[in-house]
């Protein structure tokens, strides 16, 4: 069982105050206070620090907060296990990218839940950003993502590595061979601000000296799936992961625009929180999932 006071001090890490903290949990300041102080005399170390009215933690506080994340994430499974142990059905909880859950993963869940007929699935997809903070606070157990992250606080294994294709409708206003300036003038279709994909595509562009910026006739749409209906339409075309069109381009839906002197290729990583006593059992997920 986690310690209340571990409890408090991740509370106090969320809001980086003493008031909200207490507010969350119920409780008064004085015995927030309370609570941190017995750790820092547990610990031996000042685990927070004020600069003027700013609170932050110390190196020694940074530590803790990985190792009670990760803690607090085993905790979260072991009550999972026990609960098992009154049911004949196990749990697979994780989370995975749109790209991944949608497109790449498909085939490899589906022969792990054939092999698994006892196995109760729950699959969270949302970018990585919210995949990560589930599981920090142990809504799920592991995840596949495709934007970049903290990796000291994760152990990782390598999913896959897939190529990123400029795709176009069949009667789309391009030639099938073009540089990537003779694109700024089309209407791109991208994710909307802040999502993984989007980052990537971001940082893939910045490689050649462009941004989104450049260019002006941009749709933002919040799922990939809308895009994909926009680009088939002759609406604009967009960057995807050649799994995830592969079926559009087999129908003729979708065409590939080739750029000239362009490539673009990103990693998929699968991975948990680092330290985590499950890390075996995780690794063999990893086997029966690989793409």
């Amino acid at each position: 069982m986690l310690d209340f006071r571990i409890n408090t001090f991740l509370c106090v890490c969320r809001y980086m105050n003493y008031t909200k903290a207490a507010a969350e949990l119920h409780i008064t300041q004085p015995a927030v206070s309370q609570h941190i102080r017995y750790l820092e005399k547990e610990y031996n170390a000042r685990l927070f620090i004020y600069t003027g009215k700013h609170l932050s933690l110390t190196t020694a506080g940074k530590t803790l907060l990985s190792a009670a994340l990760t803690i607090r994430h085993d905790d979260f499974i072991l009550k999972k296990k026990l609960q098992e142990l009154k049911r004949s059905t196990r749990v697979l909880s994780f989370g995975a990218t749109h790209t991944i859950g949608e497109f790449m993963l498909i085939d490899q869940l589906a022969q792990y839940l054939r092999q698994n007929k006892d196995m109760m699935l729950r699959l969270e997809i949302a970018d990585t950003e919210e995949l990560l903070k589930k599981l920090n606070d142990g809504s799920i157990d592991f995840a596949i993502v495709e934007g970049f992250f903290e990796q000291k606080e994760y152990e990782t294994l390598l999913y896959a590595k897939e190529p990123l294709l400029a795709v176009c409708g069949i009667d789309f206003d391009a030639p099938e061979e073009v540089s990537l300036t003779d694109l700024l003038h089309k209407r791109l279709c991208v994710r909307e601000k802040d999502s993984g994909t989007r980052d990537l595509l971001e940082r893939t562009l910045s490689e050649y000296s462009l941004s989104l910026e450049d260019f002006p006739y941009r749709a933002e749409v919040g799922s990939p799936q809308a895009i994909k209906a926009l680009v088939c339409r002759n609406a604009g075309f967009a960057f995807f992961y050649e799994k995830s069109v592969q079926d559009e381009l087999q129908a003729g839906l979708m065409r590939t625009i080739k750029i000239r002197n362009f490539q673009a290729q990103h990693s998929f990583t699968f991975l948990w929180r680092k330290g985590s006593m499950y890390g075996s059992e995780f690794r063999d997920i990893y086997r029966q999932l690989k793409y």
